[in-house]
Order: structure tokens, then C-alpha cells, then sequence
């Protein structure tokens, strides 16, 4: 047998190996797709709830990786610029929301923003109310997504070289121009990228939320908390919702890609 022969058996044992998890987890998604009816997705648009929560889930998720993106930038930059123990710390503790339980996420945003809590009392004697609020939906949204946008603009921001910029601090450059003009343009794809991740996590954010901001209808009811309880109420309008959320994740998915593969092809 040929060495070309043994090295396709080889890929086609890899393959047949990892074929039983690949089949879990597209035939769910498939299953999903099994229900989708133009009709039925256009009557349930007419459905009030439907609407609010697909408005509000955009609308929220949009606002906490605008966010994010502001007050993330900087903490990125610093991660990619610090080696010290201290930054390295706080990385782990950035990093910590990606694999906290959702309820521990919800009771920790609930312990110091509700209205007894740490933070939350202070605007509570202001007047203001945070918790069970569409502030609170943002909120728990920045908490769960900011990990995933800083985590890829630090990769991306240190593998700008120090050198360059050093080079343009020498010319007579600000740290402002540095980064805007040296730092931001060299490191976009990893920031856009983590954007859309960021954006993909915070729309689909269910466990912190329903905590922190309960589910009220047409006030703190997302996307996911609305298909919670059509589970129950309305299975026509969780199966819509379903839909809308796998076309907008595989959209989003699909231009982290592109980027992440455009940015790997050799120049031409």
C-alpha cells in the first residue's frame, strides 16, 4: 500500500472518528430549522411580546457592546502592553465571567446594584432604580460580553510591535496619535471580531438577566427570556425567536470568520 493510500485511510478514520459529535451538533440545529415557516414567523411578528422582546434584545445589545467597546479598548491595551503580576491578575479576573455559572453572575450584579446592594443603595437614595430595569438588561449583557471583546482585542493590540510605536514616540508622536493612528489600525480585524462576539454573547445573555432584571414583558424581556417562557406559553413564538437567534449568531459567526480567515491569507 502506497503512502498516499495509508494517509487517506488515516484522514478517513479521523474523520469517521469524529463524525458521532459533529452529527449532535448539527442535527438539533437542523431540527430547528424543520419548523421554520415564512407565515407563521410573519404572524407571530404581530404578536406584541414578540416584537418588544426582538426590539429590546437589539436595542440592549447593541447599546452594551457600544459600551464595551469604549471602556474595553483601553483595558485591552493595557493587558497587551503589561507583563507584570498584577495585570496578569487582573486578565484572570476579566476572564472570569466566560465560565461563571449564569446565576452566580446574576446574584453578583444583584448584590451590588439592587436596591439594598453595595453600589445599588447609593442611586437608591438618588432616586434611581437599577435593578429589574432595561439598565439592568445592559448591564448584565456588558457583564457576561466584556470578557470576550478584551480577551480579542489584547491579542490583537499585542502583536503590534512596541518597536514601531517607540519609533513613532521618537518622531515626536503623542501617546494619542500612537494609538490611534498605529495601535487601532494594526490591531482592527481582532477588535471587530471581538465586537461581534461581544455582540453575539450579550444577545443571547439568559441566566444573569433573568436574575438582575427579571422577565417583564415589554421592559426586561429579551430574546432568550421570552422563548423561556413560550416554552411553556407560546411555542409557536420561542420557535420564531429560535429562528431569529440562529440566523443573527450564524451571521455574526460567519463574518467572524471571514475576518479571522482574510487576516490569515498570505499576502498576494
Amino acid at each position: 500500500m502506497s503512502g498516499a493510500a495509508r494517509e487517506r485511510i488515516s484522514k478517513g478514520l479521523l474523520f469517521a472518528a469524529g463524525l458521532p459529535l459533529l452529527l449532535f451538533l448539527l442535527i438539533p440545529l437542523a431540527t430547528l430549522l424543520g419548523y421554520f415557516s415564512p407565515g407563521e414567523i410573519s404572524r407571530q411578528f404581530d404578536e406584541p411580546e414578540t416584537s418588544q422582546a426582538l426590539l429590546l434584545s437589539v436595542k440592549t445589545s447593541l447599546l452594551s457592546t457600544l459600551i464595551v467597546l469604549l471602556a474595553g479598548t483601553p483595558v485591552a491595551y493595557l493587558i497587551s502592553r503589561r507583563r507584570s503580576r498584577g495585570v496578569r491578575l487582573l486578565s484572570v479576573l476579566i476572564d472570569l465571567p466566560t465560565i461563571l455559572p449564569p446565576a452566580v453572575a446574576g446574584l453578583t450584579l444583584l448584590l451590588a446594584f439592587g436596591r439594598m446592594g453595595f453600589i445599588g443603595r447609593w442611586f437608591d437614595k438618588l432616586g434611581i432604580e437599577i435593578a429589574f430595569t432595561a439598565t439592568a438588561v445592559v448591564l448584565a449583557q456588558i457583564f457576561v460580553s466584556a470578557p470576550y471583546y478584551i480577551k480579542s482585542a489584547a491579542i490583537g493590540m499585542s502583536s503590534v510591535s512596541a518597536e514601531m510605536e517607540q519609533s513613532a514616540a521618537l518622531d515626536g508622536a503623542t501617546f494619542f496619535q500612537r494609538f490611534r493612528y498605529i495601535v487601532l489600525p494594526l490591531s482592527a480585524r481582532s477588535i471587530l471580531t471581538g465586537a461581534a462576539l461581544c455582540w453575539a454573547r450579550a444577545l443571547g445573555e439568559f441566566g444573569a438577566t433573568i436574575l438582575f432584571a427579571g422577565n417583564n414583558p415589554g421592559r426586561t424581556q429579551t430574546m432568550p427570556l421570552a422563548i423561556y417562557i413560550g416554552f411553556e406559553r407560546n411555542m409557536e413564538q420561542a420557535l420564531t425567536l429560535s429562528l431569529i437567534l440562529l440566523a443573527l449568531s450564524f451571521s455574526i459567526l460567519l463574518a467572524v470568520h471571514a475576518l479571522i480567515n482574510r487576516n490569515s491569507l498570505p499576502p498576494e
